[in-house]
């Protein structure tokens, strides 16, 4: 049964209490008294609990999702911190039960890393930050204050370098955490991985890890050439790390360098790997599908899948790989296999992230409208969607893409601007909103539509 977080202690008359009882009543209400304090100490840690994540609950669902995929062997150099986020985000879904199992998850993972069997070293700081907070939120108050004095005994143990600086465990942890979140947090990732290199700089997953945070921030953008320089530098110290290597091969060719046969190479040591989101299975295959080959991009996915047939994130890799070959290769012809295979693959891998694949759910939509599969399970579709609850960015997102479909498929121009102005209506910043934002901005400007008038004052009033 999940634990269920209480807010309150109760306490009952001392009279015939045994003096085990009484110990109990004194120890609550020692607690109740210095709630104040407990509370202040929880706000002024360096933990998940106080990092201003701020995460959606789909963001919830789709990092839960995130960090599964990554496993356990691909992702052992950072285990712990992948237990502490997932204790985290259990947490925040209120699902305390196994919020506690991660956490206690992590704290033997360190062990296991650092090679020790105690409770011992700086590495473990968040972890007790964390369950700090986690036995806050369950109403044991008692819990939360021996996990802080472990916390505080650690800190003074192993003090930081310099008085105004985090311990580099903690900030190379807190880098990596940012790395799952908004743009701004993935260069604020970048900065505490520096600062954690600068303190202490053998750590070769941080280093790659800092360069990994560069390019996921500017990952909509051309690569700066110093960060491609870096990434470089990074995959000589790093050449295990493949999930580097693709990604730099990938800016290698979108730089314009040949890089075909460096990316056959590099996929038969990729299909040897553990499977993970960091194996580099993902990067590469992008890269085959721009640069080398959409068709041997989809040989490569359903290799992987055949090695691997009862994984949802090669299927879900190679679900990508079709919708490409279907959505941006128009000019080919589309044989019904294919399109059938789309289907099904899309079908499943949205059975497997049943939480996270609202973006999955429109695209299967749209591979139904484009192929002429099924207009009607394609609208049937669209409408379930848009009748569903939806966060901001989830109706940002369907909005935009119900727009496109109304104009492309349906041809009903009126209605298509009518949603990309519901789009750009959501004053959520992303690539979706800039694209409809666009799109009006192009047909209040050419003056032949009989909404230019409607269009031209809607963006005048937009913030």
């Amino acid at each position: 049964m999940e634990l269920q977080p209480k807010h309150s202690c109760t306490l009952r008359p001392r009279s015939k209490a045994s003096s085990r009882n009484y110990r109990r009543k004194s120890v609550r209400m020692s607690v109740a008294q210095n709630q104040p304090a407990l509370e202040s100490d929880l706000e002024a840690l360096e933990c998940h609990f106080t990092w201003d994540l701020v995460p959606s609950r789909s963001q919830l669902f789709r990092l839960r999702d995130q960090l599964e995929d990554i496993g356990t062997e691909e992702g052992y150099s950072w285990l712990g911190h992948i237990y502490n986020l997932q204790g985290y985000v259990h947490c925040q879904l209120g699902l305390l039960t196994e919020a506690q199992r991660f956490l206690g998850r992590a704290a033997e993972a360190f062990r296991q890393i650092r090679n020790t069997v105690s409770d011992d070293g700086p590495w473990l700081m968040v972890n007790y930050g964390n369950q700090a907070w986690l036995h806050h939120h369950l109403g044991a108050e008692a819990e939360s204050q021996a996990s802080l004095t472990k916390l505080h005994a650690l800190k003074s143990k192993y003090p930081p370098p310099t008085q105004d600086e985090l311990h580099p465990e903690v900030c190379a942890e807190k880098a990596w955490t940012l790395m799952k979140f908004s743009t701004e947090q993935k260069l604020l990732a970048a900065d505490y991985f520096q600062r954690a290199i600068r303190m202490q700089p053998d750590m070769v997953e941080w280093q790659s890890s800092h360069v990994l945070a560069l390019v996921k921030a500017f990952e909509h953008q051309p690569l700066r050439t110093d960060v491609l320089e870096k990434m470089k530098i990074a995959k000589k110290h790093d050449p295990e790390n493949l999930y580097l290597a693709a990604l730099y091969l990938k800016a290698c060719a979108e730089s314009g360098r040949k890089t075909e046969d460096e990316a056959r190479d590099l996929a038969r040591r990729v299909l040897t790997k553990p499977v993970s989101s960091y194996s580099g299975i993902k990067p590469l295959l992008k890269l085959f599908s721009v640069h080398v080959s959409i068709d041997e991009a989809i040989d490569l996915s359903e290799e992987a899948v055949e090695r691997h047939p009862d994984n949802r994130y090669l299927k879900r890799c190679a679900a990508m790989c079709y919708k490409t070959r279907i959505m941006f290769q128009k000019d080919h012809p589309l044989e019904h296999s294919l399109v059938e295979r789309a289907i099904s693959l899309y079908r499943e891998v949205i059975s497997l992230y049943p939480h996270s694949s609202h973006k999955r759910r429109i695209s299967l939509a749209n591979i139904y409208a484009q192929t002429n599969y099924s207009q009607v399970s394609a609208e049937q579709m669209y409408e379930k969607l848009l009748e569903g609850d939806l966060e901001p960015a989830e109706a940002q997102m369907l909005y935009n893409h119900y727009a496109k479909h109304l104009h492309s498929t349906r041809k009903d121009k009126h209605r298509s601007i009518e949603y990309h102005m519901k789009a750009a209506a959501i004053a959520q910043p992303s690539s979706y909103r800039h694209n409809s934002i666009s799109i009006l901005q192009r047909v209040g400007a050419r003056n032949r539509n009989r909404m230019c008038g409607e269009i031209q004052e809607f963006l005048t009033h937009l913030h």
